[in-house]
Order: structure tokens, then C-alpha cells, then sequence
């Protein structure tokens, strides 16, 4: 039986479960975290689930016995098997489904970077947030020995970061040696520790230091840094939880403005970390803040970047279970990035765009921070330090200028919005050159490419290097992997 047939046994499988239960499409989407309309879909036999979870929880939902579960799974794993026909049951990400609302002013703060660099020198291509670790600013390096501090790189970083109007987050993490002296070791040079420290008065005065020293300078902290993983933080859940409490009290007697940021989870592929996060969360520290740092990155650096949103449902179905609805933060990516390969230029500039894209696609990812700016070693580098943005910094740069003073009011992909089954779009107003707002669609393929009417209104089209073309309502256009813009009258 080919992948076809299978896709439909799969969709009249599901739709029998569904019919069975008694239950609407809402209800059921519901209760297990998608929209209505994408479980229409599935059962339809319009989309395939690019994860078995979401088959499992609506067939779960729906009464399923043990049999049916066995039999979903064969037609589930024959629709997704790849290299067969790839036409209208293409699986997509998890948690791809579309969505519209009111419009919300797209932020600046959206597009973020991570600082690989202690000098100063801020990037050269349009950000609205910059992130300081690895940047010589840890606990270690800032206060080498109890009680002495040394401010001169932290300084340095926020008079160029204020330089340029950018919003700053400092990372509160890298306990000094003499503060844990049999810690284990972090994964840096310096006498830095993954523990906490012995004594948490000697976090408090650390904390207070920085607050102080920084006076409103600092907009957002960052209590620590991928929490559950040993090479940056190996002591207990509780004692992360009550350094994240103490943090809090202390920034908000200081700076009331500033915002706190829970530590940040990563592997959140694995259900371990999903498992930490639900003890983070029963320790009670997120109540202390105001948003939750995740990492979000792809399986591969070379899986479309729109995978990230399965992570990114994943977590919201943890943060359900936990009782929490917080913002999330995107910042970082996996410890081991520097051991791949490096993207050719073409494709880095593709899935650098399509990364900020893809946390506006998510709806519920407030920041996405790159990792990293200045750094050179890694797969896919927008501009390091001393040299000219890549052609992916410029990409991000351009489709920031798209987006400046814009507001979303929707994003969605395939059939349910009436495009070929790989195309991706996001909805915009978007002011032309007097401040009025006209509407603009973003659009993208996951792979491949696709010949779509530009639709009613359509007088121009965008590109990423900065050439434009005028169309019109009927004219085809030819939509890639890298995201181009279409203005409406």
C-alpha cells in the first residue's frame, strides 16, 4: 500500500475515533492542544501529524483500545515514511497549525542576539535586543574574588548596547571558584562552577552588585542558563528555585522595571526535560517571574527551522500541566553547535529569516535570541565580530525593515488557508512611506517551491536583497524557501 493509500486508512481511522467519541473538533482540539480545524484536517485526510504524540493524544481523547493504537501507528509511520510521494499529505512540524487574532504590534525586541564578544562593538545590522553570556560577564569573571568587582567589560557592553538603543539581558550564572570551591567545574576556561554557590548570601551580594552597579541600565535578568543540563548547573532543582526567588525580591527592590526571566530549559526534544521543567515549576520558581527562557533549536541544524515548533507545543502542553502561562524567551541553542558542519550561505540566509519567523508563527514565543552574534564557528554565522553581516545578518536585517512599525494578525500554512501544502505565510499591516497601514503577507516554503497567485490588492513584491517587482491579483508568484513579501492595496 502506498504512503497515499495509508495517509487515507490513517484519516479514516481517525475520523471513526473521532465520530465515535461524540465529541466536536474544537472540544477535542481542546483538550489536546491544536485547533479544531487542524484536527479536521487529519481526519479529512487534507495533512498528515508530523508527530505520533498528537495521533496518540487524540486517539486516547477519543476512547482508543490498545488495537486501534497498534494500527494507527502503522498507518501513521507508512503517510510520514520518507521518500514517496510528497503531494497534498506532506507531513508538517507539530503544532504548525494556523491561527489569526487582533492585530499586535510586532516588537523589536523579537529579533535578538546572544553577545559572542566582550568589546563593545555592537552588530552592524538592525536588532532590538542583545543578550549578554559568553561575553565575559559571568559571576566568575565579574567578581574574580569575594567582594571584589570588576566592571570594566560589563560596562563596555551596555554603553554600546545603549549606543545603539538596544535593550540588554544580562545572564546571572558562573559561580567563582571561591564560592564553591569543590563544585564541579563549568565548561569554561576560567575558575567557574557549575554548583551553586556554598553559601547563597554570596549570591544575594553578587545579585545586589549588578542591580546596583547597572542603575536601570539592564532591562531584563536571566537567573542562570540551561538549569538542567550538569556542564552549567549541577546542584538541586530547589536550590535554583530559591537563588531564582532571591534574585527576584532583589531586582525589584532595585529596578521595579526590570524584567525576570526564569532559567533556561533545554533538550526539550527528550521528555527529561519536560520532567525537569514540571519540578521547576512545583518548586514554585516561576512565580517569580515574568517570562520563561527555553532553548528552541532543530534536531539538525539543517532541519527547517519551522521544527522548532513542535518544541515550542511541547513546552505549552508542559507549562498546561504545570499551571503556568508565561511568555517564553527563546535564548539558546544546544551546547554541541559548534561540532556541525557549516550551512552554505544560501541556506543559512534562508533559516536565519525563517528562525525569527518561526517565533512569530509560534504566537506564544515573545523573543527570539540568535546564538550567537561575533562568533565564527558555528554553522551558521550573521556576522562575525570585525567583519562584515553575512548575506544571512542582511537577510535578518531587511526583513526587520519589512516589519518595523508592523502588526501580525495571522499565520498559517497549506490547505487550511487556501495555498499549496508547503506554503508558509504569516499576515501583516504594515505602513507604507506616510504611516498608513496597508496589508502584507510574508510567504515561505518548508521545501521546495510553489507558483501561488498573488491575490487580490497585490501591487508589489519584496525580496530579501532588497529588489522589488510590481504584480497584480492574477500574476503567479513563485514562492522558495527564502521568505518574500507581497504588499496589498
Amino acid at each position: 500500500m502506498n504512503r497515499r493509500a495509508e495517509g487515507r486508512e490513517l484519516a479514516t481511522a481517525l475520523r471513526g475515533l473521532k465520530d465515535r467519541s461524540g465529541l466536536s473538533y474544537q472540544v477535542l482540539g481542546q483538550r489536546i492542544f491544536i485547533s479544531g480545524s487542524t484536527l479536521h484536517r487529519y481526519c479529512t485526510g487534507q495533512g498528515v501529524p508530523g508527530d505520533y504524540d498528537i495521533v496518540l493524544r487524540f486517539a486516547k481523547e477519543c476512547g482508543a483500545e490498545p488495537a486501534e493504537l497498534n494500527d494507527l501507528l502503522r498507518y501513521w509511520e507508512a503517510a510520514t515514511e520518507e521518500g514517496t510521494d510528497p503531494g497534498p499529505l506532506t507531513a508538517v512540524p507539530a503544532g504548525a497549525e494556523s491561527w489569526s487574532q487582533a492585530p499586535l504590534p510586532v516588537a523589536p525586541e523579537m529579533f535578538g542576539v546572544t553577545m559572542n564578544s566582550f568589546s563593545g562593538v555592537m552588530p552592524s545590522f538592525r536588532v532590538g535586543t542583545v543578550r549578554l553570556w559568553d561575553s565575559e560577564t559571568r559571576w566568575s569573571q565579574l567578581e574574580p574574588r569575594r567582594g571584589e568587582f570588576d566592571w570594566t567589560t560589563l560596562d563596555r557592553l551596555l554603553d554600546g548596547a545603549e549606543r545603539q538603543g538596544l535593550s540588554t539581558v544580562f545572564v546571572l550564572g558562573g559561580t567563582p571558584g571561591w564560592a564553591a570551591p569543590d563544585g564541579r567545574r563549568a565548561a569554561y576556561r576560567e575558575d567557574s562552577r557549575a554548583a551553586p554557590p556554598d553559601d547563597l548570601a554570596d549570591w544575594d551580594a553578587f545579585v545586589r552588585a549588578v542591580v546596583r552597579h547597572a542603575g536601570g541600565r539592564i532591562d531584563a535578568y536571566e537567573p542562570w542558563i540551561t538549569a538542567n543540563h550538569g556542564h552549567h548547573y549541577n546542584g538541586s532543582v530547589e536550590t535554583l528555585a530559591e537563588m531564582t526567588r532571591r534574585a527576584s525580591r532583589i531586582i525589584r527592590e532595585h529596578d521595579k522595571d526590570a524584567t525576570v526571566v526564569c532559567p533556561s530549559i533545554t533538550d526539550l526534544w527528550e521528555d527529561a526535560s519536560h520532567e525537569y521543567l514540571l519540578r521547576f515549576a512545583e518548586a514554585g520558581a516561576y512565580q517569580y517571574c515574568d517570562a520563561a527562557a527555553v532553548n528552541l533549536y532543530q534536531r539538525s541544524v539543517t532541519d527547517p527551522p519551522e521544527t522548532m515548533l513542535e518544541i515550542v507545543r511541547k513546552v505549552e502542553r508542559t507549562f498546561q500541566l504545570a499551571g503556568y502561562h508565561l511568555p517564553l524567551w527563546n535564548t539558546g541553542t544546544v551546547q554541541t553547535i559548534q561540532l556541525n558542519d557549516p550551512l552554505d550561505a544560501d541556506t543559512a540566509a534562508d533559516h536565519a529569516v525563517r528562525f525569527y519567523l518561526t517565533g512569530l508563527y509560534s504566537r506564544i514565543v515573545e523573543r527570539m535570541y540568535f546564538y550567537a552574534w561575533g562568533n565564527s564557528k558555528i554553522p551558521l554565522v550573521v556576522q562575525a565580530e570585525g567583519q562584515a553581516p553575512t548575506k544571512a545578518g542582511l537577510h535578518v536585517d531587511r526583513l526587520q525593515k519589512w516589519l518595523a512599525r508592523a502588526e501580525i494578525r495571522s499565520c498559517g500554512h497549506g490547505a487550511e488557508i487556501g495555498l499549496p501544502e508547503n506554503v508558509w505565510q504569516c499576515e501583516f499591516l504594515v505602513p507604507d512611506e506616510h504611516g498608513i497601514p496597508h496589508p502584507a503577507r510574508i510567504r515561505w516554503t518548508l521545501s521546495g517551491t510553489a507558483d501561488v497567485r498573488a491575490g487580490a490588492g497585490a501591487y508589489r513584491v519584496d525580496h530579501l536583497d532588497g529588489t522589488t517587482r510590481e504584480t497584480g491579483a492574477e500574476d503567479a508568484v513563485r514562492i522558495t524557501e527564502r521568505p518574500l513579501l507581497v504588499r496589498y492595496r
